[in-house]
């Protein structure tokens, strides 16, 4: 097994692509070892220590190194780890979890709101997972749209760029109700 490493816009993150599924859809966020309890993976390289958080995708997994570490101290361990997991035939998920990059709600969206999600599945989580992480739509309310950054984007330091130039302006152009867009804290 070949495991490729990216650098991400986040230098605290390390996106890497084992070549294979990781997730089979949706995404799982892990930003500490107290909620990892669900992915045997993610306990897995919580266990090598010096690791704040661990992000599954599709095809990737972005592990979040504490402050004061050094890849080159960190990274072995980690390729290890996900090699070790993907050669036990261990499940990476078990259980169910959220498949939605949106918050679920109970009234039917807006045509507003369709938009707007559309968008951001079809222009916007595809650019951000490029980069380790994902983008969950919480709601739209009086022309600002609230959205939680995840995995290598949470924490990040270009991720108010991100989303204050890059998807305020997309959104802005396609929906011209859409004044804002603020995040919310995961």
């Amino acid at each position: 097994m070949f495991i490729q490493t990216e650098a991400t816009p986040n230098p605290a993150t390390l996106k890497f692509l084992p070549g294979q599924t990781v997730m089979d859809s949706g995404t799982a966020d892990f930003p500490s070892a107290d909620v990892a309890g669900k992915s045997p993976l993610a306990q897995r390289i919580f266990a090598l220590g010096g690791v704040a958080g661990v992000f599954l995708g599709n095809d990737f997994v972005t592990v979040t190194k504490d402050d004061g570490l050094e890849w080159a101290h960190l990274k072995p361990g980690i390729l290890g780890a996900i090699m070790e997991h993907f050669q036990s035939g261990q499940p990476v998920i078990v259980g169910a979890i959220a498949a939605s990059g949106h918050t679920e709600s109970n009234e039917p969206d807006s045509e507003i709101v369709t938009q707007i999600k559309e968008l951001l599945d079809t222009r916007v989580r595809p650019a951000v997972a490029q980069d380790g992480g994902d983008i969950t739509f919480h709601g739209f309310d009086r022309g600002v749209v609230y959205l939680t950054m995840k995995g290598a984007c949470a924490g990040c330091p270009s991720s108010t760029m991100t989303l204050k130039m890059g998807i305020e302006n997309l959104l802005r152009h396609y929906i011209p109700e859409v004044t804002e867009v603020r995040p919310v804290a995961a």
